[in-house]
Protein backbone atom coordinates (compact mmCIF):
# COMPACT_ATOMS: atom_id res chain seq x y z
CA UNK A 1 0.00 0.00 0.00
CA UNK A 2 1.45 3.07 -0.74
CA UNK A 3 1.68 6.24 1.06
CA UNK A 4 -0.94 9.70 -0.73
CA UNK A 5 1.37 12.38 -2.51
CA UNK A 6 0.62 15.33 0.46
CA UNK A 7 0.84 17.58 -2.42
CA UNK A 8 -1.98 16.04 -4.16
CA UNK A 9 -4.35 15.84 -1.23
CA UNK A 10 -3.44 19.87 -0.40
CA UNK A 11 -5.10 19.82 -4.04
CA UNK A 12 -7.98 18.56 -3.59
CA UNK A 13 -8.13 20.09 0.12
CA UNK A 14 -8.19 23.04 -2.06
CA UNK A 15 -11.33 22.14 -4.36
CA UNK A 16 -13.37 20.81 -1.32
CA UNK A 17 -13.25 23.62 0.66
CA UNK A 18 -13.62 26.20 -2.81
CA UNK A 19 -16.30 24.06 -4.38
CA UNK A 20 -15.02 24.77 -7.04
CA UNK A 21 -15.32 21.98 -10.39
CA UNK A 22 -12.84 23.98 -11.93
CA UNK A 23 -9.80 22.60 -11.34
CA UNK A 24 -8.58 20.14 -14.40
CA UNK A 25 -6.22 16.87 -13.78
CA UNK A 26 -5.10 13.73 -14.95
CA UNK A 27 -3.94 11.07 -13.15
CA UNK A 28 -2.64 7.33 -13.76
CA UNK A 29 -4.11 5.03 -11.16
CA UNK A 30 -4.33 1.12 -11.22
CA UNK A 31 -2.39 1.46 -14.89
CA UNK A 32 -5.28 3.90 -16.27
CA UNK A 33 -4.90 7.38 -17.05
CA UNK A 34 -7.77 9.08 -16.29
CA UNK A 35 -8.32 13.15 -17.21
CA UNK A 36 -10.68 15.18 -16.16
CA UNK A 37 -11.78 17.97 -13.85
CA UNK A 38 -12.28 17.95 -9.74
CA UNK A 39 -15.32 18.34 -8.07
CA UNK A 40 -15.90 18.82 -4.54
CA UNK A 41 -17.63 15.80 -2.62
CA UNK A 42 -20.71 17.03 -2.43
CA UNK A 43 -21.22 18.35 -5.73
CA UNK A 44 -19.98 14.72 -7.29
CA UNK A 45 -22.02 12.61 -5.09
CA UNK A 46 -25.58 15.06 -5.65
CA UNK A 47 -24.82 14.59 -9.46
CA UNK A 48 -24.25 11.03 -9.78
CA UNK A 49 -27.61 10.63 -7.64
CA UNK A 50 -29.14 12.86 -10.11
CA UNK A 51 -28.01 10.83 -12.82
CA UNK A 52 -28.89 7.31 -11.31
CA UNK A 53 -32.12 8.57 -10.47
CA UNK A 54 -33.06 9.50 -13.67
CA UNK A 55 -33.00 6.01 -15.27
CA UNK A 56 -35.39 3.60 -15.00
CA UNK A 57 -33.35 0.40 -14.01
CA UNK A 58 -30.64 2.43 -11.43
CA UNK A 59 -33.08 4.77 -9.76
CA UNK A 60 -33.02 2.94 -6.56
CA UNK A 61 -29.49 3.35 -6.16
CA UNK A 62 -29.60 7.36 -6.10
CA UNK A 63 -30.49 7.50 -2.51
CA UNK A 64 -27.19 5.46 -1.97
CA UNK A 65 -24.95 8.71 -2.71
CA UNK A 66 -27.35 11.15 -0.90
CA UNK A 67 -28.69 9.30 2.08
CA UNK A 68 -25.78 9.78 4.89
CA UNK A 69 -23.16 11.71 2.63
CA UNK A 70 -20.51 12.27 5.63
CA UNK A 71 -19.99 8.60 6.78
CA UNK A 72 -17.14 7.48 4.72
CA UNK A 73 -16.02 11.29 4.26
CA UNK A 74 -13.05 12.45 6.53
CA UNK A 75 -13.87 14.86 9.27
CA UNK A 76 -13.48 18.74 8.67
CA UNK A 77 -9.53 19.30 9.36
CA UNK A 78 -9.04 15.90 7.64
CA UNK A 79 -7.37 15.67 4.59
CA UNK A 80 -9.48 13.97 1.75
CA UNK A 81 -8.85 10.16 1.02
CA UNK A 82 -10.55 10.45 -2.57
CA UNK A 83 -10.51 12.78 -5.68
CA UNK A 84 -13.90 13.15 -7.48
CA UNK A 85 -13.72 13.67 -11.23
CA UNK A 86 -16.77 14.83 -13.49
CA UNK A 87 -16.51 15.02 -17.45
CA UNK A 88 -13.46 13.03 -16.99
CA UNK A 89 -12.34 10.17 -19.19
CA UNK A 90 -10.45 7.28 -18.96
CA UNK A 91 -7.92 7.43 -22.07
CA UNK A 92 -7.00 4.56 -24.30
CA UNK A 93 -5.25 5.03 -27.24
CA UNK A 94 -6.35 7.80 -29.33
CA UNK A 95 -9.39 8.25 -27.59
CA UNK A 96 -11.22 9.20 -24.37
CA UNK A 97 -13.55 7.13 -22.86
CA UNK A 98 -16.80 7.81 -22.71
CA UNK A 99 -16.31 10.71 -25.20
CA UNK A 100 -19.23 12.52 -23.33
CA UNK A 101 -17.26 12.51 -19.89
CA UNK A 102 -17.88 10.50 -17.25
CA UNK A 103 -17.88 10.27 -13.28
CA UNK A 104 -14.98 9.27 -11.71
CA UNK A 105 -13.84 8.21 -8.06
CA UNK A 106 -9.82 7.73 -7.18
CA UNK A 107 -8.16 7.20 -4.23
CA UNK A 108 -5.91 9.62 -3.78
CA UNK A 109 -3.29 6.83 -2.19
CA UNK A 110 -3.93 4.82 -5.54
CA UNK A 111 -2.59 7.82 -7.94
CA UNK A 112 0.57 6.91 -8.99
CA UNK A 113 1.38 9.83 -11.00
CA UNK A 114 -0.70 12.90 -12.09
CA UNK A 115 -0.35 16.37 -13.50
CA UNK A 116 -2.40 19.55 -13.54
CA UNK A 117 -4.24 19.72 -16.93
CA UNK A 118 -6.28 17.37 -18.87
CA UNK A 119 -5.96 15.81 -22.24
CA UNK A 120 -8.25 16.01 -24.94
CA UNK A 121 -7.45 14.93 -28.55
CA UNK A 122 -8.66 16.52 -31.47
CA UNK A 123 -9.79 15.33 -34.97
CA UNK A 124 -7.59 17.86 -37.12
Amino acid sequence: MSNADELLVDVAALVESEQSNQMSLTVVAGGAVITGRLAPEAVWRQRVSEILRDSDRLGPFSGVFTADETRDRPGRGEPPTHLHFHVARILQGSMGIPETGGMYRVAIKDVSAWTVGDFSYSDS
